[in-house]
């Protein structure tokens, strides 16, 4: 996750525009979602009369970026928004909506002007599927993009020399109240046993953070003449394509097989203890991810949270998981559990950092932060 007093500064090659922010995580809270805000820095000796431009996208990606077909792009744009930013429409001081726009607009001078964009409440959150290991490029991934850009007008041709590109990333955190936590039982009855099996699965509450174990408490009561051979404990995650096919796929990401055996006439509790984890899963292909940062790792995706009355076709891919119990007779007695798995809100740290063109991030003392960014050296963008 990005800290909370960042610096990024990223320039086109030619100079011609340059875009600055603060942040690249923004945060989805269901009923609302955090700005996106920054400042553009500009070179009118180089614009020669051109305006200068600021776009936020999303974009959801179903094929690598060098498929085509008969002109045929595999990516759909989910939302886009552009504004103006030179020529000035609005006065700089109204255009200023956060302290650190001010502050960058202090130090970066008068060729600097400030942008911001609202996230309807819609929006997916940036989320992908991982590739296997002999794919290459983007498979199937919603992102999220600002770019600024210099043209005569804002239908013109645009110069990749004159363009700069920004990833960022929505995400949503887990929520501060926890619902009830799962339990389930079931019984299965047989045709040659006078008395049922009883199965129980429960879990010690319904949110879980990245990383941290999930607890199974496994109840069963066997009063049948059927012998249980081998009860599996599996934490499934259940990624759902819903904008172009509604695909769903199921992926166990933890899976404990215990060859614990029940038998006829016995019964047996027990604590399974599960924790899910992207570097168990990291060669499989179809397991969704967070979304990702270039030079940056990832997670396995977090659980999605839909606002009540939007339409799921427009949020790209949804995800959830379950704790599956199947116990093993000569075919197989099995419950399900809801959970939710999530980053904690983060406790934000006061470091300033400054990324240059992408490339590597320094720590440096806040007025550090400002000689450098006055710098633009001399490199190929990423």
């Amino acid at each position: 996750m990005s800290p909370k007093n960042v610096i990024f500064k990223k320039m086109a090659k030619d100079k011609s525009v340059g875009v600055y922010m603060a942040k690249r995580d923004f945060v989805d809270r269901v009923d609302s979602v955090e700005p996106v805000d920054g400042v553009i820095l500009v070179d009118p000796e180089v614009l020669k009369g051109k305006k200068a431009f600021v776009q936020l996208s999303c974009t959801f990606r179903y094929g690598r970026e060098d498929m085509d077909v008969m002109g045929i792009a595999f990516r759909r744009e989910i939302y886009i928004a552009i504004r103006q930013v030179y020529p000035p429409i609005q006065d700089r001081e109204q255009s200023t909506h956060t302290k650190m726009q001010g502050k960058l607009l202090r130090k970066l001078g008068d060729n600097a002007f400030p942008f911001f964009f609202e996230f309807p409440d819609n929006l997916p959150c940036s989320v992908g599927l991982q590739p296997g290991p002999n794919d290459s490029g983007k498979q199937c991934v919603v992102e999220f993009e600002v770019k600024a850009f210099s043209a005569e007008s804002q239908e013109a041709k645009v110069r990749k020399r004159s363009t700069v590109h920004l990833m960022i990333r929505k995400l949503q955190y887990a929520p501060e109240n926890s619902g009830t936590a799962p339990s389930v039982k079931t019984t299965r009855e047989f045709v040659m046993s006078d008395k049922p099996l009883h199965l129980e699965a429960s879990l010690d509450k319904e949110i879980y953070y990245h990383g941290e174990p999930i607890n199974v408490c496994v109840n069963v009561t066997n009063s049948s003449n059927k012998n249980v051979k081998n009860i599996i404990v599996s934490v499934d995650q259940v990624a759902t394509v819903v904008l172009y096919s509604n695909d769903s796929y199921v992926r166990a990401v933890a899976l404990e097989e215990s060859g614990d055996a029940v038998a006829a006439g016995a019964s047996l509790k027990k604590v399974y203890s599960l924790t899910p984890l992207l570097v168990c899963n990291r060669e499989r292909r179809g397991i969704a991810l967070d979304g990702k940062l270039k030079h940056e790792d990832t997670n396995l995706a977090s659980s999605s949270i839909v606002k009540e009355g939007v339409l799921k076709e427009v949020l790209g891919i949804l995800v959830s998981y379950r704790v599956m119990v199947k116990l093993i007779i000569g075919g197989s007695v099995g419950v399900e559990l809801p959970l939710t798995l999530m980053h904690p809100k983060p406790d934000l740290g006061t470091n300033i950092f400054i990324s240059i063109c992408g490339h590597e991030l320094h720590e440096l003392h806040f007025s550090e932060v400002f000689k450098a960014s006055l710098y633009s050296p001399k490199v190929a963008n990423p």
